[in-house]
């Protein structure tokens, strides 16, 4: 049985926000997660078996992370929000091998981030993660337009009224605030996709790029008018492949990036691999990297980053699970070719790579750990 100091010792039907502290062991040089206190916000919003699951899996995680790498940065003790979700499970790990103090948040509650920056006022630096990814929904203007761009504003104006101690809050946006329509040879961070709230919201995928686009614009804007004591970053990645760090009870919750992967070892797309439609794509440990970094790094204020690793096409994501996984070859058509189009943008990549010393991974690599990992909750 878990520690009665283990954070998760409550009850599953409250919502947690939890502080986490890494110290270092001076026998080993590791780095080892320390579970220092806890809150907890009543909440219906999850079921009490999910969140248990949730609740242990995270639990896991944390208490096994270790790393060896130094630090050439100060410490700080941070927020990060959307701690159980895909992208937020990455950066939390990261912020703890970079021996941050680490308080998780995943909540969306009127009042909860007032509540739970006024708990823990001393941050100095926020990453905020929270923002839904999924296609499945029914209305795109209540469930993806309208959380995203209140989350947003409601976290910085909470920050501001009650953490006059941070000083840097990173944004998580998409690249998919590109407009890949009517698009120049390459993008930099300097290009916004045109789409407007209207156009946005009659379907789920223009609705996730507004989402991005609307909720980014407004972090900027609120930064802006209110002259706040903290300045911003935002991080902006294409289509996230990587491991899943975070619990999944089913693979029909695996985040949208990765059900390509889901898909294709599990037969279905046996007859014929779907068409790739985004041509882009970055390792979810480069994407948290890159959050972290842009926490940790003076230069990286008022900036927005581009992460994007590479192109890829779905062909060569089933090369590589061919080649790797060949006991999961009767799960792939007989054959396919690539559908990369002539003439595709080229994406710059330069501001993340000089001020957040990014070096991105490989699509083989990435898939082999994806892949992998996909396995692990099939079973």
């Amino acid at each position: 049985m878990p520690d009665s100091k283990c954070p998760f010792n409550t009850l599953p039907e409250f919502m947690r926000v939890t502080s986490l502290k890494p110290y270092d062991q001076p026998d080993s040089g590791f780095i080892v997660t320390l579970f220092e206190d806890t809150s907890t916000i009543a909440s219906s919003l999850h079921k009490a078996v999910g969140e248990l699951a949730e609740a242990f899996m995270l639990f896991h995680l944390l208490c096994n992370l270790q790393s060896k790498f130094p630090t050439n940065h100060d410490k700080m003790k941070a927020l990060l929000t959307g701690g159980s979700g895909f992208i937020a499970a990455h950066c939390l790990e990261t912020l703890l091998r970079h021996s941050h103090s680490v308080v998780t948040m995943d909540i969306r509650e009127p009042g909860a981030f007032d509540e739970a920056i006024k708990s823990n006022p001393d941050f100095e630096g926020v990453i905020h993660c929270a923002s839904l990814f999924h296609f499945d929904i029914q209305d795109a203007k209540k469930d993806l337009l309208d959380p995203a761009i209140n989350d947003t504003v409601n976290i910085m104006r909470a920050i501001k009224a009650h953490a006059p101690s941070v000083r840097r809050v990173v944004v998580t946006s998409s690249a998919a605030m590109l407009n890949m329509k009517n698009h120049p040879d390459t993008y930099t961070e300097n290009h916004w996709n045109p789409i407007s709230r209207e156009e946005a919201a009659p379907n789920p995928a223009d609705g996730y790029r507004g989402s991005k686009i609307f909720a980014e614009k407004a972090a900027w804007k609120f930064v802006e008018d209110e002259k706040t004591n903290f300045t911003i970053a935002s991080i902006n990645p294409p289509l996230v492949f990587g491991p899943i760090a975070h619990y999944l009870n089913s693979l029909d919750r695996i985040n949208t990036s990765n059900a390509r992967f889901r898909d294709m070892i599990s037969g279905k797309l046996h007859e014929k691999l779907a068409p790739t439609g985004t041509f882009h794509w970055v390792d979810v440990h480069d994407v948290a990297l890159a959050h972290v970094r842009a926490l940790e790094t003076e230069s990286a204020a008022g900036h927005r980053f581009i992460t994007s690793g590479s192109t890829f096409t779905n062909p060569e994501i089933a090369d590589v699970i061919k080649t790797k996984f060949p006991e999961l070859s009767t799960k792939l058509p007989e054959s396919w070719s690539s559908d990369l189009p002539e003439g595709l943008y080229d994406i710059d990549t330069s501001k993340a790579r000089g001020v957040l010393n990014i070096e991105f991974s490989l699509l083989d690599q990435c898939v082999e750990s994806t892949v992998k990992s996909v396995l692990k909750v099939q079973t």
